[in-house]
C-alpha cells in the first residue's frame, strides 16, 4: 500500500510518464489528466510510440496509486492499459490481482496472480501477495510456500511484512507456537510493526506470558489508534497480572469508546477467557 502523503507526487509523476509515452497528435501529451490514457482504445495504445516497458511501468504506478486511495475502477483500467502495453510486465498483474482481491473477485484475482507468477516466479511482492490471498481464501498450508519463496529472494526489501503475514496465517490454523516464531522474526526486523504487535501479544497471553503481552500491547497502543480488540486484551492481561487499577482503566476506555463492540459485551458478561 502506498502512503497517502506520497500519492499526489506519484500520480503526477506516473501521469506525466504515461503522457510522454502517448502520441500527442491524438490529444495525449504530458498535460493530459491522470487516467486519460487509461480510457484510450487498447489497440491504439499498442501502436503508440515509445518503449512498451516504460509505458507499462507508468500505468502500473498509476494503478497502484489509485488502488491506494480506493479508486478501484480506475486502478483496474490502468492495470489493463499497462498489460496491453507490455503483457510480460509482472508488476501490472500484481496490482490487478490486488484490486480484484479487494473487490472480492477471487477468480479474477487468482488468474492475475498466476499470470504474474508465470512471468516472474521469484518476484517477492507477487509471492507475498499471492500467499496472503491464499491465506484469506482458506488455503493456509499452500500460502506458506509462497511466503517462503518471497523470503528467499535476497533482494526483497520488506521481509518483516512477510514474516508478519505468515504468522497471522498460521494463527488461523491454530499453530500458535509456529506463529510466534514468525512474529519474533518480524519484530527483530521491525520492532514497531503494528501488524505484528497485537497478534503476538495474543500469542504471549495464550502462552501465559502476561508481562510480555502487556509490553506488546503498550507498544501497540503508542503506535496505533485505540481499538476494541487492543483494549479488551489489555483488560485481560491486567486482570491476570492482578493490577486492578489498570484493569479498571482499560475497561472504562472500552466502555466509553466501543460500547457496542463484541469485546465490551464480553466484558459485561464477565467472559474473560
Amino acid at each position: 500500500m502506498i502512503a497517502i502523503e506520497r500519492l499526489a507526487i506519484l500520480l503526477i509523476g506516473a501521469a506525466f510518464a504515461a503522457g510522454c509515452a502517448t502520441d500527442t497528435s491524438q490529444g495525449g501529451g504530458a498535460g493530459a489528466p491522470a487516467g486519460t490514457a487509461a480510457r484510450e482504445d487498447t489497440a491504439a495504445l499498442i501502436q503508440q510510440p515509445g518503449d512498451p516497458r516504460t509505458r507499462a511501468k507508468a500505468h502500473t504506478d498509476l494503478a497502484s496509486a489509485y488502488y491506494g486511495i480506493g479508486s478501484m475502477g480506475i486502478a483496474l483500467e490502468e492495470a489493463r492499459v499497462a498489460i496491453a502495453a507490455d503483457p510480460t510486465y509482472a508488476p501490472a498483474y500484481n496490482v490487478q490481482a490486488l484490486v480484484h482481491m479487494d473487490l472480492k473477485d477471487n477468480a479474477a484475482a487468482e488468474t492475475s496472480f498466476q499470470r504474474g507468477l508465470k512471468i516472474s516466479p521469484n518476484d517477492a511482492d507477487l509471492n507475498h501477495n499471492y500467499g496472503w490471498f491464499l491465506c484469506q481464501t482458506g488455503r493456509e498450508q499452500q500460502a506458506m510456500a509462497y511466503f517462503t519463496s518471497a523470503l528467499r529472494n535476497p533482494l526483497y526489501t520488506t521481509p518483516s511484512r512477510t514474516y508478519a503475514a505468515a504468522g497471522r496465517c498460521l494463527l488461523q490454523r491454530n499453530e500458535v507456537k509456529e506463529a510466534g516464531e514468525f512474529f519474533e522474526r518480524a519484530l527483530r526486523l521491525d520492532p514497531n510493526s503494528v501488524s505484528v504487535l497485537l497478534p503476538y501479544a495474543r500469542v504471549q497471553y495464550d502462552r501465559g506470558r502476561f508481562a510480555e503481552a502487556r509490553e506488546l500491547v503498550a507498544r501497540y497502543s503508542r503506535l496505533a489508534p485505540p481499538s476494541a480488540e487492543a483494549l479488551w486484551l489489555a483488560v485481560r492481561v491486567e486482570r491476570k497480572l492482578g493490577d486492578k487499577v489498570a484493569e479498571s482503566s482499560y475497561a472504562a476506555q472500552l466502555r466509553l469508546r466501543f460500547p457496542r463492540s463484541l469485546e465490551y459485551q464480553a466484558l459485561q458478561r464477565g467472559e474473560f477467557e
